[in-house]
């Protein structure tokens, strides 16, 4: 869980993407997880999340695993990515990984709407990523407030308002909600190309 705000003006967010071979799964998240023990140690850490594939994926997906971590400063990402740790842990990583490794920076959901892999299509349109967006934020925020809302019914508004959407930015909408939404819709929001004919 992050420490400090990641969404901060100089923060930096990066997705790592790994495929993962099959039953090494167990051996990798060790690994991953010993990546991340490291990079806590290191000054400007936020926090990070590894996002492990849906049990309802499709082959393409089944294996492709995401980590999700943040600096609070470039300078500080890049410590982190120079060092002689990361590169010990990436080492121990490798074994269990297929292909290379996709890492890009990136900003609040934008990611879960780039095209897939390989693929020749547009990015979808503002009003696509918005009807997704919307669709994930309405029931996600209709739960919270069933099971939530009410243990917080004695705090301030304001603290109130803060978790409720700290909760579904951080941890429903970036690494739960929205990569499955994506995936289910992925037809609508990348309809396939039609011929010339």
């Amino acid at each position: 869980m992050a420490t400090a705000d990641p969404h901060a003006p100089s923060a930096v967010t990066v997705l790592v993407s790994r495929r993962v071979k099959p039953a090494h799964e167990a051996a990798f998240e060790q690994a991953s997880e010993a990546m991340t023990a490291a990079a806590r140690l290191f000054p400007g850490y936020l926090g990070g999340q590894l996002v492990r594939p849906d049990a309802q994926a499709d082959d393409e997906e089944s294996n492709l695993y995401h980590a999700v971590f943040a600096f609070d400063t470039p300078e500080h990402m890049q410590a982190w990515q120079t060092s002689s740790v990361r590169t010990e842990r990436l080492q121990a990583i490798a074994p269990h990984t297929l292909g290379s490794t996709r890492l890009r920076e990136v900003s609040g959901l934008g990611h879960w709407f780039t095209p897939p892999t390989g693929a020749v299509h547009q990015p979808p349109p503002r009003w696509k990523v918005a009807v997704v967006t919307w669709l994930g934020i309405f029931p996600t925020v209709y739960v919270l407030f069933l099971t939530v809302a009410p243990l917080l019914a004695n705090w301030p508004l304001l603290p109130r308002v803060m978790v409720i959407t700290l909760l579904v930015v951080l941890l429903l909408m970036t690494w739960v909600v929205a990569p499955r939404l994506t995936r289910w819709l992925k037809p609508f929001l990348y309809p396939p190309a039609r011929g010339n004919t």
